[in-house]
């Protein structure tokens, strides 16, 4: 049975994303195990208060992230009985890898969400940093800036699927 671990942030690309984990699993009957990790809000000063705020905020982003991981993982146990979620806090990129390497995962399944060149080199991209040292292969689905429909993506590994019928 293989393992496809699909990292979600909730963002537009999240329905695309699924869509080609399922796929995968379906094709090589196997699991989906959706993985969310939350970023801790950063702290901008030295004040008490801040610190505070910073804490309640972070709590309140990680439950409701949390709550939507749950309600995503119900609903797709409709669609495959193979499905876990697993749900953390810290820098995306080094957390996928180790998810990763400690499931063990077959595929990793991530969304791209289209940013600019100038973006990622200021900001940073985390499908990026994990095709860099990922421990398996790295499925990218590419973000949709008109709103979301199903993945090209997903046609494509439907049909290289094991026993697949040919296009």
């Amino acid at each position: 049975m293989k393992t496809i671990l699909a990292p979600v942030d909730f963002s537009p690309a999240t329905e695309s994303v699924v869509a080609a984990a399922l796929a995968l699993a379906r094709a090589y009957a196997g699991r989906v195990v959706l993985l969310n990790i939350t970023t801790p809000v950063a702290v901008m000063s030295d004040l008490l208060d801040s610190r505070q705020n910073a804490v309640t905020i972070t709590q309140q982003i990680e439950q409701d992230a949390a709550r939507r991981l749950a309600g995503l993982e119900e609903k797709l146990r409709a669609e495959l009985s193979r499905v876990e979620s697993i749900h953390g806090s810290g820098a995306p990129a080094p957390m996928i890898i180790e998810q990763a390497r400690s499931l063990p995962a077959d595929y990793l399944v991530m969304g791209s969400h289209g940013h600019t060149a100038f973006y990622d080199l200021f900001v940073g991209s985390t499908t990026g940093a994990v095709m860099k040292h990922a421990v398996c292969p790295v499925v990218i689905v590419p973000g949709n800036r008109s709103g979301v429909r199903e993945s090209p993506v997903v046609a494509v590994i439907a049909a290289l699927a094991p026993g697949a019928a040919p296009p």
